[in-house]
């Protein structure tokens, strides 16, 4: 079992930054990879970036290349999400996500569906 805490999320004008936290417990946090995922209102949950259980690969949705960054301190079971120049289209409820697959060291998900253990979510709203 891993309990998953979001914090950090808010409310920021456009251009703006925020950094997220996922505090996580129960389960060796360090043998899983982490992704975070949002959902928009109205729309379906998507993938926002996802990183390996070392912290030396990670990935990144198209809408949010070169403006977040993810990482993880594994000595503090906490996954962060950095997001900079904010745009109001990334309004959303963001959750972070456990995934219990074992795929070889550099391994992470893109797919909702490898994910065992989310978080509660946390609101960030962007302000134009």
């Amino acid at each position: 079992q891993v309990q998953l805490v979001e914090s950090g999320g808010g409310l920021v004008q456009a251009g703006g930054s925020l950094r997220l936290s996922c505090a996580a417990s129960g389960r060796t946090f360090a043998s899983h990879a982490m992704g975070w995922f949002r959902q928009a209102p109205g729309k379906e949950r998507e993938f926002v970036s996802a990183i390996n259980w070392r912290g030396d690969s990670s990935g990144y949705s198209d809408s949010v290349q070169g403006r977040f960054t993810i990482s993880r301190d594994n000595a503090k079971n906490t996954l962060y999400l950095q997001m900079t120049n904010l745009k109001p289209e990334d309004t959303a409820v963001y959750y972070c996500a456990a995934d219990l697959t074992y795929d070889g060291p550099y391994y992470y998900s893109k797919t909702e569906s490898s994910y065992a253990y989310w978080g509660q979510g946390t609101q960030v709203t962007v302000s134009s």
